[in-house]
């Protein structure tokens, strides 16, 4: 029977820091990825229609976030430093808190953190969290990804 405890891996990758992201939030951008997901409402295709709410521009659906945050996700992912077999790799889980909406025209800022690293029953357990702030310096979304990397069969 595998063993179940969680081992933490004693790492200095545990704690790195990457380099932040700039993400030009394009109006046709967000038109083309409400247009993919079926989204209906006005305020994410209409800029009348979100003036009229109260934004300067097409507001960005919740969602959004994996464009503006998925790169630096994707670059820890491939960081040879930490050693993620990608062959291997599954999703874990995401979880986002958002702070404040995104339209067209900000310009988002992401970082990414490496939480964690553990192991338990053969199975290898990443953890990073992406924070996103918009050109005013606000907080728009905190994410959390999670990966499970499977040993070699």
């Amino acid at each position: 029977m595998p063993d179940s405890r969680v081992v933490p891996v004693p790492s200095e990758k545990i704690g790195k820091a990457y380099a932040p992201v700039v993400y030009a939030v394009g109006r046709e951008k967000v038109r083309e990825y409400v247009a993919a997901v079926g989204e209906s409402n006005p305020l994410y295709f209409d800029v009348e229609a979100a003036r009229a709410a109260g934004y300067a521009d097409v507001l960005a659906p919740p969602m959004f976030v994996v464009v503006y945050s998925g790169g630096p996700f994707l670059t820890a992912l491939f960081d040879p430093e930490l050693e993620i077999d990608f062959a291997h790799l599954v999703h874990g889980a995401q979880e986002f808190r958002w702070e404040q909406p995104v339209v067209a025209g900000d310009e988002i800022s992401t970082t990414l953190l490496v939480k964690d690293i553990s192991e338990r029953a053969g199975l290898r357990f990443d953890s990073f969290e992406t924070t996103s702030v918009n050109q005013r310096g606000e907080t728009t979304c905190v994410g959390t990804w999670s990966t499970i990397t499977r040993g070699e069969e």
